[in-house]
């Protein structure tokens, strides 16, 4: 089974390889000639654990390939993933050029019956789009060959993604037609032998899906978020809290831990996405525009804590452990850092700051702005209070005694809720954290 893959970011390049590891054979296409360079002698361009060996053995192996043009591939592809990035514009909806540019691509050069499938995150009503573009383009070339548009949703996430491809817990695949259903069938078999998981659905269900999932984790994120700013206010204790609502289980105990506020390029720009979507069509999504607002207030909570520690904070060094917006990837794309540093900036701080993946983001993004150092005790070198925003399990058991020599003032705010409160204050720290005692 031959297919192609348009875009080579994080979901298009994943979905390639564990594809590929299955025995398909898949090109990847992507404009970037530089890239698709780097990505033909193993160089890859994006931190995913796992993810280099994968596009290393299954290129060496031939079952991967990498081109810049969508034409060149075309022949004996049965499926055609559209996996380009569909960036938010400034009103919150979702740019679709670059989706429609492939369906336009597809149209110009496709010679025999393809299924095109969007697995970009994209609003609801865009398969129509698509197809309108595919069917006006071979109408200027005169010819009348068959197609169908299917929507496959990713669900990946970043420092779990090829588990998440390899194993999903589902697979979402919207079609309009049984030849289309059972193509993603014969696709997606391999990766089910022992319990078939996919849900065939509608299209427009299906896109539908992708937003709905990513807006209701984000709503029990910031729920939670709130929850803990009121148990500190009131003298409750949010893991309490949590544990005890986590046992219900109408609710469950996933996505109920508090924090410094979510980030990436999935939950932020899909609820602004829902939202814009939902206005569009004259309805108003109150509870999502709550869960935006609860999160970017959020991403404050610490500073402003500092902030009531200290007063002024002109002349202050602060370091900073994590800038990544979650564990286990690079991506500092809305992160909790990039608010947090400019907080501190403005407030005239020095700011250290170390993180395992995202030292060349950061320097891309912040410039000289920052010390960067060397590891988590270089950042504490000399620093008036300590500020974790990340969750990466190399931060979870350091040598305490060590950091508290090295601080200035030794002075924990924990955003992730990660430390035992009474063991900080037994090393000798005064010691804050998100909704606990």
């Amino acid at each position: 089974m031959k297919i192609a893959i348009v875009g080579t970011g994080y979901v298009g390049l994943v979905s390639g390889a564990c594809f590929a590891e299955m025995g398909i054979d898949v090109t990847c296409v992507d404009i970037d000639q530089a890239k698709i360079e780097r990505l033909r002698v193993g160089d890859i361009p994006i931190y995913e654990p796992g993810l280099d060996e994968l596009v290393l053995r299954n290129t060496h192996e031939g079952r991967l390939h990498f081109t810049t043009r969508l034409a060149d591939c075309l022949d004996g592809v049965e499926a055609v993933f559209s996996a380009v990035g569909t960036p938010p514009d400034e009103d919150g909806s979702a740019d679709l050029r670059y989706v429609l540019e492939v369906a336009r691509e597809v149209g110009r050069h496709m010679q025999h019956y393809l299924v095109v499938v969007t697995k970009s995150t994209v609003p609801v009503g865009t398969a129509r789009k698509v197809e309108a573009a595919i069917r006006e383009e071979l109408s200027k070339r005169g010819v009348d060959i068959p197609f169908d548009v299917a929507s496959n949703p990713e669900f990946l996430k970043e420092g779990s993604a090829i588990k998440d491809f390899m194993s999903p817990d589902r697979v979402v695949v919207g079609v309009e037609s049984e030849k289309a259903r059972e193509l993603m069938t014969r696709l997606y078999a391999p990766f089910m032998l022992n319990n078939f998981r996919v849900i065939f659905t509608d299209v427009p269900s299906a896109e539908m899906i992708k937003y709905a999932a990513n807006s209701m984790l984000a709503t029990r994120i910031s729920f939670m978020n709130d929850i803990a700013n009121l148990c500190e206010l009131v003298g409750a204790d949010v893991n309490q809290v949590r544990k005890g609502i986590g046992s219900d289980t109408r609710i469950g105990s996933k996505f109920l831990y508090p924090g410094c506020g979510y980030g990436g390029s999935c939950f932020p720009k899909d609820v602004k996405a829902l939202v814009q979507t939902a206005e569009q069509n004259g309805y108003d999504m109150r509870v999502l525009k709550a869960v935006e607002e609860v999160n970017e207030r959020q991403k404050s909570v610490l500073f402003e804590k500092l902030r009531r520690h200290y007063g002024d904070l002109q002349g202050k060094t602060i370091a900073l452990w994590g800038l990544a917006f979650k564990a286990e990837t690079d991506d500092m794309r809305e992160a909790t850092s990039l608010v947090t540093i400019r907080h501190l900036l403005e407030a005239g701080c020095t700011v250290r700051v170390f993180d395992p993946a995202a030292m060349d983001e950061a320097h891309r993004r912040l410039g000289d702005a920052v010390i960067y150092a060397s590891d988590i005790y270089d950042a504490a070198k000399g620093a008036d209070a300590l500020l974790l925003l990340t969750e990466w399990k190399q931060f979870r058991l350091p040598s305490w005694a060590r950091v508290h020599d090295l601080m200035r003032n030794p002075i924990v705010f924990d955003g992730r809720n990660i430390y035992d409160p009474a063991e900080m204050r037994k090393n000798g720290f005064e010691y804050y954290s998100i909704g606990r005692k």
